[in-house]
């Protein structure tokens, strides 16, 4: 089947306006994004953050094309905060330049990544987190905007689950003010919203086994 992709914006500056793309029967609106990726690779990074839609109407990345449908992908709305679920490596670099504002004096940046020890000493060789996607999505999306309605900052928070390697990044928080006190502060309050309320467990695997904790522990 073919179908049409549109871009907008920023994804279209770095890729195209509109194209057709081939695909096979059944392919879903991520497949399509996938087509796209490899004709224009400097889209990667951005997949974390880009919402799609199909014929005009917002989409999620599983649901299936037909022929000749139209997709869009949409980078983030101005002045909404940002936040997204993953299970690629996180591209903190790209999720800072997300929050561009020469009104912001303060941008502060929290990665929390895989560590090679657990609190009892034990040596982790890798971790897991399992999420509860159809609900954490919407947990997430509200976090980020009471904190943006909060502090008065903007944000943009991307969470990590499946595998994850030792050293790479598992969650990462950018809040961006024109004052670092609120930039501060808003950081960590997704943060710790995050243990609290966000429906995703992790998993530290040792050499002999594994243990599921809370994220944050």
């Amino acid at each position: 089947m073919r179908v049409t992709v549109r871009t907008f914006a920023s994804l279209r500056e770095i890729s195209v306006d509109r194209c057709d793309l081939a695909l096979d029967d059944g392919a879903t609106v991520a497949a399509a994004w996938s087509a796209l990726e490899e004709r224009h690779p400097r889209l990667a990074p951005h997949r974390p953050y880009v919402r799609a839609a199909r014929n005009g109407v917002y989409a999620a990345w599983t649901d299936a094309c037909i022929d000749d449908d139209v997709i869009a992908f949409l980078p983030p709305v101005s002045g909404g905060a940002i936040s997204a679920l993953t299970d690629e490596p996180i591209d903190v670099a790209a999720l800072e330049s997300s929050l561009p504002s020469t009104g912001d004096g303060a941008v502060v940046s929290f990665v929390g990544r895989a560590r090679d020890t657990a609190d009892d000493g034990r040596r982790v060789v890798g971790l897991e987190y399992e999420v509860y996607p159809e609900m954490a999505a919407s947990v997430l999306d509200a976090i980020a905007a009471e904190t943006e309605e909060r502090f008065g900052v903007r944000v943009a928070v991307v969470h990590r689950h499946g595998p994850v390697p030792i050293g790479e990044a598992a969650v990462a928080i950018v809040t961006a003010s024109p004052h670092r006190a609120a930039a501060y502060e808003a950081n960590r309050y997704v943060i710790e919203a995050i243990k609290e309320r966000l429906p995703i467990w992790k998993r530290e695997r040792f050499a002999d086994g594994s243990e599921w904790k809370r994220p944050g522990a």
